[in-house]
């Protein structure tokens, strides 16, 4: 399957869960890839592993919460490949850095407020502008959101209203960007076994220890948590040319969480 052959895209986040699987399912499917992550360890391990495999891959870290860290970032993607015609926005947080996320709005800190919306929204508006002044017609733009982006989740007021404000710059981008060619859209996952939603429910992790396999759970429809390469293809999706009719639009993928 090659329906990125030929593309470079940028995914940042792609030191770990979503946006490491997302980084190689796009490189099985022929593109070439500038990944960014805050977490330097993480990423040259990806980066290291892609190389491995023969893909032309850049890593920069990157803290999205800054802007000129993000325009740097975009800046060596063009230096390096000299174009960009696609971006998944993977990069985000639910709390401070060893920190737990799980406050009613009463008690929830500012300074974690802020963190969390720094990253989630601002980020994400840093990282969609620098990519949409120097992207080209035909190119694709993919923000990662959240079921949390969809209904309110009691004590997590910051993650939820930043994950709400995902969906919305993504509407507002894929109206801006049409007429230039460009597409837009945003992945809503639900239950997947990365990182974060280790450190939010360890329990999860129980009885297997191993993030890789089927994690059971009754509050899913389809009785499991979802693997991060399975969001990682409806996100190569829509930066394919398979999805060229698809803009403004909010795809989600949470084994029937919302229904």
């Amino acid at each position: 399957m090659a329906q990125l052959q030929g593309k470079v895209i940028a995914i940042s986040g792609a030191g770990s869960g979503i946006g490491a699987a997302t980084a190689r399912v796009a490189a099985q499917r022929g593109a070439s890839l500038s990944l960014a992550d805050i977490n330097q360890e993480g990423l040259s391990a990806v980066v290291k592993e892609l190389k491995e495999s023969g893909v032309n891959v850049l890593g920069t870290r990157t803290d999205i919460s800054k802007a000129d860290s993000v325009n740097a970032w975009i800046a060596k993607t063009i230096e390096h490949f000299g174009k960009l015609d696609g971006a998944a926005n993977i990069a985000g947080v639910e709390s401070l850095p060893g920190r737990q996320g799980v406050f009613d709005i009463v008690d929830t800190p500012s300074e974690h407020w802020d963190w969390v919306v720094a990253v989630n929204q601002t980020g994400l508006f840093q990282c969609i502008k620098a990519q949409l002044r120097i992207m080209q017609s035909g190119g694709s733009i993919v923000n990662i959101s959240s079921v949390a982006g969809l209904k309110g989740y009691p004590s997590q007021v910051s993650y939820t209203a930043s994950k709400h404000a995902v969906i919305g710059i993504t509407r507002v981008a894929a109206k801006e960007a049409a007429a230039s060619g460009i597409r837009v859209n945003a992945v809503a996952p639900g239950l997947v076994g990365t990182p974060m939603l280790k450190k939010l429910t360890g329990n999860y992790w129980a009885a297997t220890g191993n993030e890789t396999d089927d994690i059971k759970t009754d509050i899913v429809p389809l009785k499991r948590v979802c693997r991060p390469e399975e969001i990682s293809k409806t996100i190569c999706f829509s930066l394919s040319d398979d999805a060229s009719y698809t803009t403004g639009t909010t795809f989600v993928v949470d084994g029937g969480l919302m229904l």
